[in-house]
């Protein structure tokens, strides 16, 4: 059974930090591009940032040098590491799993944690 858990959510000021993690069990995760997403209400579901499995990352533009992922893949754990946080980067965040295997798209969701940026 496939499993992504995230943490590390929670409530933080404007101009400050917090580190998702999301674990992953279930699969072969080193085969796996992993994608962090965000959803706020009434808004689509968008791109945050991801990371393909060779270890080449890419950002939505409004993140770009605030928000860093990574991946250990001795843990089977991605990460994003979130600075400069503003209100608009409020919403749920999920992590996301993908890869094709034997040409069949796998395609995998974490349950979300929800990131507050308030004052």
């Amino acid at each position: 059974q496939v499993q992504l858990v995230e943490s590390g959510g929670g409530l933080v000021q404007p101009g400050g930090s917090l580190r998702l993690s999301c674990a992953a069990s279930g699969i072969i995760f080193s085969l796996y591009t992993m994608g962090w997403y965000r959803q706020a209400p009434g808004k689509q579901r968008e791109l945050v940032a991801g990371i393909t499995a060779g270890g080449r990352t890419n950002y939505t533009d409004s993140v770009k040098g605030r928000f860093t992922i990574s991946r250990d893949n001795a843990k089977n754990t991605v990460y994003l590491q979130m600075n400069s946080l503003k209100p608009e980067d409020t919403a749920v965040y999920y992590c996301n799993a993908e890869s094709v295997v034997l040409l069949t798209a796998l395609n995998y969701w974490g349950q979300g944690t929800q990131v507050t940026v308030s004052s």
